[in-house]
């Protein structure tokens, strides 16, 4: 009988112990699953739709913002934004420097539009600090492997396919204005021009002309579209009479390339980056696009300043668009 209860009570050690070693392995399994990083299910692009003029159209978390339009031109604004939200490191690499009121000149442009002629250009804005998103160069760079970044830059390029595809269908070609801010040079230098990017380098503008005519192919530009449809040659265009260049000058803003600045002569320039040749080297799309890098004292630094300004580039742009579009966008 004593031999029958040791037995017994080995038996119940014996379970117990399993027991306790079975829950604690399914609380370790339960740690482990909740330590998994599950990636999020984001709602398919386009689940917005349709894009209604006048209406506001906001990405995840409002980290992009769409505003249809309803004339063939698209300003982007890749720099301008604030937002920094903890789901989102700080990238590692590239640069972070925020192209100060750029939005709100942006804004400005769009008003400026309506409150005259009661049109509007599209408008696509990234809302995030450029130090968490830089919507100006590739996937990889721009969002450094964060997913909501990611989504950020798909939804950023997303409503830029949109407008471009709904201003091929309406007017067959268009213009996308990539809108930037520059500082001062690394000698302290500021220079007043506005810089138009055409995808040419300081050094190809330095050259002559013929040389240009002579020697680069319009597919190195961001003009391709334009070059290609009509009979202008690329210097002409790029920094001719009737170039958008020489048409600031004629408006009292200073610009580089124009008939007055034809080229950098050393000087510090940007030539346009990813998303000035994403819309306007693409030979599939009858598309164009320029980088504006804006001066900040006298254009960006004041809302006065920013509406003047915005004021004269809406007859610019119209100047523009019946010289080499034959498109009178105050008529649309």
């Amino acid at each position: 009988m004593r031999y029958f209860k040791l037995s017994f009570l080995f038996v119940l050690v014996l379970l117990s112990c399993s027991k306790d070693k079975s829950n604690s392995k399914s609380d370790q399994n339960a740690d482990l699953e909740q330590d998994i990083i599950r990636e999020p299910e984001f709602d398919p692009l386009g689940n917005d739709a349709p894009y209604i003029y006048s209406q506001t159209y906001q990405g995840r978390n409002g980290y992009v913002t769409y505003y249809p339009g309803n004339i063939p031109i698209i300003l982007s604004i890749p720099h301008g934004g604030d937002i920094t939200p903890e789901e989102i490191p700080n990238r590692t690499y590239g640069i972070t420097v925020t192209d100060s009121n750029t939005i709100e000149l942006g804004i400005s442009i769009s008003n400026s539009f309506f409150s005259q002629y009661d049109i509007r250009p599209y408008v696509v804005i990234n809302n995030l600090k450029r130090t968490k998103l830089d919507a100006n160069r590739d996937r990889v760079d721009a969002a450094q492997g964060n997913i909501y970044a990611e989504r950020a830059f798909d939804e950023f390029h997303f409503y830029i396919g949109v407008a471009r595809d709904e201003i091929i269908q309406n007017f067959n070609t268009g213009l996308l204005f990539d809108i930037h801010g520059h500082g001062a040079n690394p000698d302290g230098y500021v220079d007043p021009r506005t810089w138009l990017g055409y995808l040419l380098s300081a050094d190809e503008l330095d050259n002559s002309d013929e040389y240009l005519d002579q020697n680069l192919s319009i597919n190195e530009t961001s003009l391709y579209s334009l070059l290609y449809n009509s009979n202008e040659s690329l210097s002409s265009v790029i920094r001719g009479q009737n170039s958008l260049g020489s048409i600031f000058e004629r408006y009292g803003y200073e610009a580089l390339p124009s008939d007055m600045s034809p080229s950098p002569e050393g000087m510090r320039y940007f030539s346009g980056g990813f998303n000035t040749y994403l819309y306007g080297a693409d030979n599939n799309y009858n598309f164009n696009a320029i980088q504006l890098e804006f001066p900040y004292p006298g254009l960006r630094d004041t809302s006065s300043s920013r509406n003047a300004f915005s004021l004269a580039f809406v007859d610019i742009v119209q100047e523009y668009f019946l010289n080499y579009f034959n498109i009178d966008l105050f008529s649309l």
